[in-house]
C-alpha cells in the first residue's frame, strides 16, 4: 500500500550503479526515449539513461519547449520527426530504434522509455541479466510507478493501473527492455496505431515464438500530471479507440486480440444503458433494474484492487472510475469505426497540453 506524497527513488543520475555494472553493460545496451513538450521531466528521463548508457536516442514529436536542444546538451542523438506525417508513439519508437542501430550496430538490447518517465537505477542491470539468462525472452518489463500518486485522483488511477502481475505476460507497456534482434525480426511497431502499439507488437513477437516477462522489480517513475476530468476523459477515450483498432487488426486471429475488451466496453458503455432506458415503457420501468449490474461490476473491481494490497479508498476510486470510464471508452470505439468507415486518417488523441476538451 502506498502512502501519500511523492515517491523518492534513486533514478535520475544513476547514483546506485556500480562501476562494475556499468562496465558490464558496455555498448551492447542502448536506449530510445520519445517525447513532446515534456520540459524538465525529459531532462530527468535522459539523465537517468545517460548516466549508465553510452547510446541514447531521443525522438522529438514537434516540441515547442526546446526539448531537442536539451537532449543534445545531454549528449543524446536527436531525431526530429517530419511534421508532415501524423505523430504516433509507434512511429517515434521506430524512428528511434532504427537511428540507434544505424549509429551503433553493436547494440543488442534497447531500453524504450517515455519522456515523462525516469528509469530506476537498478532496473537496466537487472533486466539485462534476465534477458541474458533466458534467450527465449524478447521483452522484459517491470513496475512503472507514479512519482506523485496523490497529486490528483487521476494520477492515483494511473498508479493502480500500472500495478500488474509479475511473471510471463502477454504484453508490455511503453517502458521495456527489448531484444533488438527480435524487434527487427517482426518489423518494429505498427506506426499506424495511435495507441495500443505495445500489446500489438508483443502479439506479433509471441506469434514468432518469443516470450514476454514482467519482473518483480521497479522499472520507471512516471509523471502522469493529469489534473482535470477532461484529460482523464480523453485518455479513456484513447483507450477505447485502441481496443477497437487492435480488435479490427488481429481480432480474427487465435488470440482474439482485444475482442473481449472491445465487447466489454460496448456492452457497459452503450448496450446495457440503451436497453435499460429504451425498455422503460414496454416493461413498465422494470428494465431500469439492469442498472443494478453496475454496482456488481464495481464490487468485482473493488475486490480485485483490494486483493493487491491497496487501501480501501484507493480501491473505491479505481472501481468507480472503471465504471465511469466505459462511457469515454465507447466514444473511442465509435470514433474508430466512424473514421474507418469514412476513410479518415487517424489522428492522435492527446490528453496532455492546454487543449483538453473531450
Amino acid at each position: 500500500m502506498h502512502g501519500p506524497g511523492a515517491r523518492a527513488f534513486d533514478s535520475a543520475g544513476g547514483r546506485c550503479y556500480s562501476a562494475e555494472s556499468v562496465e558490464r553493460l558496455g555498448g551492447r545496451v542502448g536506449a530510445v526515449a520519445i517525447g513532446r513538450n515534456e520540459g524538465e521531466r525529459l531532462v530527468r528521463c535522459l539523465q537517468s539513461l545517460t548516466a549508465v548508457l553510452e547510446h541514447v536516442v531521443y525522438v522529438d514529436s514537434g516540441s515547442t519547449d526546446g526539448s531537442g536542444d536539451r537532449a543534445r546538451a545531454l549528449g543524446c542523438e536527436v531525431v526530429d520527426l517530419d511534421l508532415t506525417t501524423p505523430f504516433t508513439a509507434a512511429r517515434a519508437r521506430n524512428a528511434g530504434y532504427r537511428r540507434l542501430l544505424e549509429r551503433a550496430p553493436e547494440v543488442e538490447l534497447i531500453q524504450f522509455v517515455d519522456g515523462d518517465c525516469e528509469v530506476v537505477s537498478s532496473w537496466i542491470p537487472a533486466a539485462v541479466e534476465r534477458l541474458d539468462a533466458r534467450t527465449d525472452l524478447a521483452v522484459v518489463c517491470g513496475r512503472r510507478l507514479e512519482q506523485h500518486p496523490y497529486a490528483s485522483i487521476y494520477n492515483l488511477l494511473c498508479d493502480i493501473e500500472w500495478d500488474t502481475p509479475v511473471g510471463e505476460a502477454d504484453a508490455c507497456g511503453g517502458d521495456a527492455l527489448i531484444r533488438a534482434r527480435a524487434l527487427v525480426e517482426v518489423g518494429g511497431y505498427d506506426a499506424s496505431l495511435i495507441a495500443g502499439e505495445e500489446p500489438e507488437l508483443c502479439l506479433r513477437l509471441r506469434r514468432a515464438g518469443w516470450k514476454i516477462e514482467r519482473l518483480d522489480a521497479d522499472m520507471t517513475l512516471h509523471d502522469a500530471d493529469i489534473r482535470s476530468w477532461r484529460q482523464w476523459w480523453k485518455r479513456s477515450r484513447r483507450a477505447g479507440f485502441a481496443f477497437a483498432a487492435g480488435s479490427a487488426l488481429h481480432g480474427r486471429g487465435p488470440e482474439r486480440h482485444w475482442v473481449r475488451e472491445t465487447r466489454r466496453v460496448v456492452f457497459w458503455g452503450a448496450v446495457l444503458p440503451a436497453v435499460a432506458v429504451g425498455g422503460t415503457l414496454p416493461t413498465l420501468g422494470l428494465s431500469l433494474g439492469l442498472f443494478s449490474a453496475y454496482p456488481l461490476s464495481f464490487y468485482r473491481t473493488f475486490r480485485s484492487v483490494r486483493q493487491r494490497g491497496r487501501a480501501q479508498r484507493d480501491a473505491v476510486l479505481y472501481a468507480a472510475f472503471t465504471q465511469l470510464g466505459r462511457f469515454p471508452e465507447v466514444q473511442g470505439v465509435l470514433q474508430f469505426h466512424r473514421d474507418r468507415w469514412l476513410g479518415k486518417a487517424t489522428e492522435i488523441i492527446e490528453y496532455k497540453g492546454t487543449d483538453n476538451r473531450p
